[in-house]
């Protein structure tokens, strides 16, 4: 005779902790894209829209090419940094996600942010960024992944504390930001003139600007 398997059914309060949880995260991911689109799209600054002649597609990775120049080591850094914190919240979100499909999840959310600095003429888009950012969440997703062999139940609790320590602390930082005197202005790797659609310096190249 088989003996009856006892089946855990989880307490109504654990499933509302739960859902509870789970929607915060939802909510800080929602408020780090967010400040993540700012970012990427406006370099911390107030919104605009860019001229026609503004529109630079670089599809040379890091090295400068006729219209853009070389991606500086602070550039790729941030970019980097930037996007460590989207594949720590898709690991959180969906747990059972394979490492590629976040890296194609990641690269997809990159490309739109480089299809709409073209749209908008905000910046050049440019191969190296999607590149930068998608091994930014892979990281952050391989960061998870090692987070879970130490701590493991454990460990969607402590990261999700971290993530929310986090985005708080970058909503504070980009209030300040806004109520700063200082304007950090638009990085750029192309100088354009708006009265000349299409005429676009180099900056470090003769003729180019600083």
């Amino acid at each position: 005779m088989t003996r009856p398997t006892a089946t855990v059914t989880p307490r109504a309060g654990e499933v509302d902790e739960v859902a509870a949880g789970r929607s915060h995260l939802v909510a800080l991911f929602a408020v780090y894209l967010g400040l993540l689109a700012w970012a990427v799209l406006w370099k911390l600054e107030v919104p605009w829209v860019g001229e026609a002649g503004e529109r630079i597609i670089k599809l040379v990775p890091f090295v400068a090419t006729a219209r853009a120049g070389a991606s500086t080591p602070f550039d790729v850094v941030v970019n980097l940094l930037l996007f460590v914190p989207f594949g720590l919240y898709l690991g959180l979100l969906a747990p059972s996600v394979r490492w590629w499909k976040a890296a194609a999840t990641v690269a997809a959310a990159s490309l739109t942010f480089e299809v709409t600095q073209y749209v908008l003429a905000v910046g050049s888009s440019d191969l190296t960024d999607v590149l930068v950012n998608t091994a930014g969440g892979v990281l952050g997703f391989g960061l998870l992944v090692l987070a879970r062999r130490r701590l493991g139940a454990g460990t969607g609790a402590v990261m999700g504390r971290i993530c929310a320590i986090a985005t708080v602390v970058a909503l504070v930082a980009g209030a300040v930001v806004v109520a700063s005197p200082l304007s950090f202005g638009t990085p750029q790797d192309v100088r354009c003139d708006p009265t000349h659609p299409g005429q676009c310096r180099v900056p470090g190249r003769p003729g180019g600007g600083d």
